[in-house]
């Protein structure tokens, strides 16, 4: 069973795929930590971010035994991973890995941007987890001033604004939802509510998948 969930930023894939991996028992990969992690090191050594060589050289690195999520979940690094993302030789190099990912034997969860239409195009269930930007803004403002930080709205939303328009738009696997995935509109759902919307599409796929 390969789980395949897209989205945009903040619509709540990561914490659905959290959930649907635990409740399945199933390997998970935030595929964004795998471009994250090349910022990371881009910005830890000083590299721009356009410099196309090392970023190369960064995602060949990339061990997805040691994401650390704590680390790379920083706004900037966010923000940078977007743009080393659309390198298509990072992309080549980090899509091999994270196919090699889902060929877990037991199976496994996926979230990112372009699993089930590039990276797992045959998954069994794929999802494409989305919600208004300004709920997405809301949803980041509160998640950042829960660590104690504080944060501008108005300055979220934009940058929210920006990166879907970039994530969207680049020429290399841009986000959109597969043609046979399950719109899931999270706007006005809490995460138990999206969950068991998700566990149902699951189950349902694992019954017909049993029957044939």
């Amino acid at each position: 069973m390969i789980i395949a969930i897209d989205g945009p930023a903040a619509s709540g894939k990561g914490t659905l795929a959290r959930r649907i991996a635990d409740y399945y028992h199933l390997a998970l990969l935030d595929t964004g930590l795998t471009y994250r992690a090349v910022a990371y090191e881009m910005l830890q050594r000083g590299w721009p971010l356009d410099d196309e060589a090392h970023a190369i050289a960064a995602a060949r690195q990339v061990d997805l035994g040691a994401l650390d999520r704590e680390t790379l979940s920083a706004h900037e690094i966010a923000d940078a991973a977007s743009k080393v993302a659309v390198i298509p030789e990072v992309r080549r190099i980090l899509v091999e890995k994270q196919r090699a990912f889902a060929r877990n034997p037991a199976g496994a969860v996926l979230d990112g941007r372009d699993i089930g239409t590039v990276v797992c195009p045959d998954a069994d269930v794929k999802l494409y987890v989305t919600a208004s930007a300004e709920v997405r803004a809301g949803r980041r403002l509160r998640d950042i001033e829960s660590r104690g930080g504080r944060a501008d709205f108005a300055e979220i939303l934009a940058d929210i604004v920006h990166r879907d328009e970039r994530d969207m738009g680049r020429a290399d696997s841009p986000l959109k939802p597969a043609a046979d995935a399950h719109l899931l509109d999270t706007s006005e759902m809490g995460i138990e509510a999206a969950f068991l919307a998700a566990k149902a599409i699951v189950d349902d796929a694992l019954a017909k998948r049993d029957k044939a």
